[in-house]
């Protein structure tokens, strides 16, 4: 047996390449283990995260689905900061956001998902409802003129975007090309009503301000004419409605709706005075276009659904009341 001084006496002879690949092989084998030991680690977290995603996900719809919408946002936060690549996690940031009214941050976030994938029909939708709800309907129409080049059957919207931009006669042009194409619905014909009804009655509000003689009502006029606060118009409309002054309330609302064209009640009060007036045509064009502007309101949308309901049993039309009653029991169910 040899000596630890012969030992390292031969070691002192050993040729340098030799010495060179022993060394070489422990740096080798520190590399591969480490490496190693990295490769696991990452494998770990990048399990970790995934299931954090995954679960913040599930998290934020569940959140989303209840109405809490700020929660919904936190959770998709946190999947954001694992994948800020993911085109879902943005979208439904994007919707979230505009569920909140805050549409410069939905705006944001629909803008990065569409940078990915611009040609996103549900994305393209998303941005079409954010510029629609600032009436920027300009916008809004150049959005969705590409999407009907994708989807044809959804003309109407871009119909309705044309009417609420004022633009009356693009509208009519493009209700006659559906027609022509054999795309028109009963959303179509409640649109063309709407535009005729529009056109044959602009009516002034001087001549209900001369028709009154309630002071408290001559002065919510007043008040109203000077300073066009949505909150004072509400309070007209009431007294209409106790009153049951419905040719007054038809004429207010008809008119207001060009100054406040995406509040869905004017909407919803113009229909139901035109119900109460016989005029069902009329109240079921308004009322179709109204119930686009529902947001997160179960009520307002019920009532929607019940006063269509009504329109079609008048106008002895079966199944399209059958169809709202049915939408209005799911409403209800959810």
């Amino acid at each position: 047996m040899q000596s630890p001084k012969e030992f390292k006496c031969i070691n002192c002879i050993l040729p340098t390449y030799m010495k060179s690949n022993y060394l070489h092989t422990i740096i080798l084998v520190f590399l591969v283990l480490n490496i190693g030991s990295l490769f696991a680690q990452n494998t770990i977290l990048n399990e970790k995260n995934n299931v954090t995603f995954q679960t913040s996900f599930f998290e934020a719809l569940k959140q989303k689905a209840i109405k809490n919408y700020p929660k919904a946002i936190e959770n998709l936060e946190k999947c954001y900061q694992i994948d800020s690549s993911n085109t879902a996690v943005k979208f439904e940031l994007s919707k979230n956001y505009f569920l909140l009214k805050k549409y410069f941050e939905s705006e944001i976030f629909i803008n990065k998902a569409l940078y990915k994938k611009p040609e996103n029909i549900y994305l393209l939708k998303q941005k079409v409802a954010i510029f629609r709800a600032t009436q920027n309907f300009d916008k809004a129409i150049k959005i969705q003129k590409k999407i009907i080049k994708m989807q044809p059957n959804l003309s109407n919207d871009l119909v309705l975007l044309y009417i609420l931009n004022k633009d009356f006669d693009n509208a009519k042009k493009l209700i006659v090309e559906i027609e022509d194409k054999a795309l028109a619905n009963s959303k179509t014909k409640g649109l063309e009503n709407y535009l005729k009804s529009k056109r044959s009655s602009i009516i002034s509000k001087n001549n209900i301000d001369n028709k009154e003689e309630n002071s408290d009502l001559g002065s919510l006029l007043k008040n109203y004419n000077k300073t066009k606060n949505y909150s004072v118009l509400i309070k007209i409309i009431n007294h209409y409605i106790k009153n049951n002054q419905n040719e007054a309330l038809y004429s207010l609302t008809k008119s207001e709706l060009d100054l406040f064209p995406t509040q869905p009640y004017l909407y919803y009060v113009n229909g139901l005075a035109l119900i109460h007036l016989k005029k069902y045509n009329e109240a079921v064009a308004v009322l179709i276009i109204g119930i686009d502007f529902v947001i997160d309101n179960a009520t307002l949308k019920n009532k929607f659904y019940n006063a269509l309901i009504t329109c079609y049993s008048a106008k002895n039309q079966p199944k399209e009341a059958l169809k709202y009653k049915q939408k209005a029991a799911l409403l209800r169910k959810e």
